[in-house]
């Protein structure tokens, strides 16, 4: 009997830590009790308690309006609960994104950022004013006393690195000098964003609620605000579907079902975690079921019998546990959407082959990249990777015929049949309803099985009648992915096909191309799926204007990729010049050769001084150029870096009369 209910007491443990450890943690910033939120009839979600403390880093997941959204802009202050309360810590700073950046300040994006540094630029100004006092002799000293202590202030608060900040955080989130003045009226939708982000860290908040954050962002810039993340000091929670964002940023994860479940690690720990969850709870669950069933078969046979007390006590304790402590059957991980990729003709091995080939528009005069001669074998997967704007899209045209070559060639394999995910979903007739759109893919299907192939994407009822022009971008994808299914490809190409998939769409996504036959050409900014997928990666570099080749995954592409970048870093430092052997003294020397020899030897202990330390100077330039948000440790690299600069100075200053000197004597 007590055997049979450890399973039982496991569980209820399980729930109490599950749900009560981020609320009982100590020193938290924001915590939030029984929240629960409304619109009309409808109930998002209730119930909802959490706890957000001190240097957290929490994602929140969950299908696609489950109230992901609301609960951060509770959280934020920007909308209040149907019921529930949300405490914030005294003075607590909160710096919250949006999707969509929809209020725009007036000015420039630089004029923008300096507003998050009113503060110091106005003790920067009181500043100037003093010095301006004290250059008058009858200055008072307490004048001077005062300078010396703001100042101080001045300093320890960046009042001589913001600029530097500013810039950092600028270039880091993928804009160009050139956009530093530009009005924010004339910004994108996309820039709006980004400039809303810059600004938010440069506030240096408490507590940053962002939602969809890397929604607007190329690789680069993601990959700055993971480092920038990962070395800040406050808490962040986080909305996103970037599975690899994730992973790199955050410790906890919250799922809403709509109920609030914590799991420990990122990403890719909760996915371990809730197949390891469900299976122990199914076993908890059936465990106990089991046990019912037992109590119930022997209340029936003894109750009225010679074991009627026996079974009477068994009936009251079944009761009490039916009352108290019955278990509910766990919900499994549902696929949202049933997707089957499958082959009409096996293709030959030889995919794609390109001869000298440029890619780009005639009437631009010049191509946007140029290419190394590709190969892509049959079953491989090449990732397309770049900043925006770069090409990418354009290289998948140039491929499909669309778009003809600037220059060169592209040659494709025997009996390739072509499956286009197109990033914009340019297939999809606008005025057509759903089921259009699946007549127009697979004309022989009947009406009834249309229905039915769409209810496996996840589109029910009369929801197969609406024009495709009032779906959301979740549901064109997912359309999209529904009659690319059915072409039947053995070459699928791929432009952004997870934009604006849920998380369990994704996965969904991911494990059908994972156990798909044929060959895959992707252009994605989802790492994830380039991790999991990719045999190459093809990189295009803007500033070399060139397509660069990498055969291998996603994860050994970029650790060579920053060898790369720390080999580079000292290697932009280069040794100080050698110069050439003084010849022997002549007789015009106004040095004794002991003098001579003396000057040699200093002039090469000076040019081993200056190597040593431009590479010191070029390590400051290298963390110079990462994103951190330790100010404390921005200003003594900055400070280290003006240091040996100076020194620079002086050892040149002084190598250069000692040479000088050496050069005149030979003469």
């Amino acid at each position: 009997m007590n055997k049979m209910r450890l399973p039982f007491t496991a569980y209820a443990k399980t729930q109490i830590q599950g749900s009560c450890w981020y609320t009982l943690h100590a020193m938290s910033l924001l915590t939030a009790q029984n929240l629960a939120k409304s619109f009309g009839p409808v109930d998002i979600f209730d119930g909802i308690h959490c706890s957000i403390p001190r240097r957290a880093r929490i994602a929140i997941v969950g299908p696609n309006g489950v109230g992901k959204t609301t609960l951060l802009r509770i959280l934020a202050g920007e909308d209040s609960p149907t019921e529930g309360s949300v405490n914030r810590a005294r003075g607590l700073k909160v710096g919250y994104l949006p999707q969509e950046a929809v209020n725009i300040l007036e000015g420039s994006l630089w004029s923008s950022c300096l507003l998050a540094f009113e503060d110091l630029i106005a003790q920067g100004e009181e500043l100037h004013a003093m010095e301006k006092q004290m250059q008058d002799p009858d200055c008072d000293p307490l004048v001077l006393e005062r300078y010396g202590k703001l100042q101080t202030l001045f300093e320890n608060r960046g009042g001589y690195t913001y600029h530097a900040r500013i810039r950092q955080t600028l270039d880091g989130l993928g804009f160009a000098e050139s956009d530093y003045e530009r009005p924010l009226k004339q910004l994108s939708g996309g820039q709006r964003t980004r400039a809303r982000l810059a600004r938010i860290l440069l506030d240096d908040p408490d507590l940053l609620l962002l939602d969809e954050p890397s929604n607007h962002l190329d690789i680069n810039a993601v990959e700055w605000l993971e480092d920038y993340l990962r070395d800040w000091n406050g808490a962040v929670v986080i909305v996103s579907h970037d599975r690899y964002f994730l992973d790199q940023t955050v410790r906890v994860i919250w799922e809403m079902t709509p109920a609030l479940e914590v799991y420990r690690g990122n990403y890719t720990a909760y996915l371990h975690q809730r197949e390891e969850r469900y299976t122990r709870r199914l076993a908890e669950f059936e465990a106990q079921t089991e046990y019912i069933e037992k109590q119930q078969d022997y209340i029936r046979r003894f109750l009225g019998t010679q074991n009627n007390n026996q079974a009477r006590g068994r009936q009251r304790r079944l009761e009490r546990l039916l009352a108290d402590s019955r278990l509910t059957a766990p919900t499994a991980n549902v696929r949202p959407i049933h997707l089957r990729f499958k082959l009409a003709d096996r293709s030959g091995n030889l995919v794609l082959r390109t001869y000298d080939l440029q890619v780009g528009y005639e009437d631009e005069g010049k191509p946007l990249f140029t290419c190394p001669d590709l190969v892509l074998e049959r079953r491989e997967c090449v990732a397309v990777i770049g900043p925006n704007g770069a090409g990418k899209t354009t290289l998948l045209k140039t491929v499909l015929s669309q778009i003809p070559p600037f220059a060169g060639r592209v040659e494709l394999g025997a009996n390739l049949k072509v499956g286009y995910f197109a990033q914009a979903h340019e297939g999809l007739v606008a005025e057509n309803t759903l089921m259009d759109e699946i007549g127009s893919a697979a004309p022989n299907m009947l009406p009834a099985e249309a229905r039915n192939y769409l209810a496996r994407y996840g589109f029910q009822g009369d929801e197969v009648f609406a024009q495709v022009a009032t779906l959301s971008g979740g549901e064109r994808g997912r359309l999209a992915l529904a009659k690319l299914a059915l072409s039947d490809a053995n070459l699928l190409m791929l432009d952004e096909p997870t934009n604006h998939l849920d998380l369990a769409t994704q996965e969904v996504l991911q494990d059908v191309l994972a156990n798909y036959p044929g060959t895959i050409m992707l252009v994605s900014h989802d790492r994830y799926l380039i991790d999991a997928l990719a045999t190459q990666i093809w990189e295009l570099d803007t500033q070399a204007a060139a397509l660069q080749v990498f055969k291998g995954a996603y994860s050994e592409y970029k650790q060579t990729k920053e060898g790369r970048l720390q080999a580079k870093a000292v290697e932009d430092s280069p040794p100080a010049e050698q110069k050439p052997a003084p010849a022997a003294a002549s007789a015009k020397s106004g040095l004794s050769r002991n003098q001579r020899q003396q000057l040699e030897k200093k002039l090469a202990a000076l040019e081993q001084t200056i190597h040593s330390a431009e590479i010191k100077k070029a390590e400051c330039e290298a963390r110079l150029s990462k994103p951190t948000a330790d100010l404390q440790a921005l200003e003594k690299v900055t400070a280290r870096y003006q240091a040996i600069s100076q020194d620079l100075e002086k050892l040149m200053a002084e190598w250069e009369q000692v040479a000088e000197r050496l050069h005149q004597d030979t003469s």
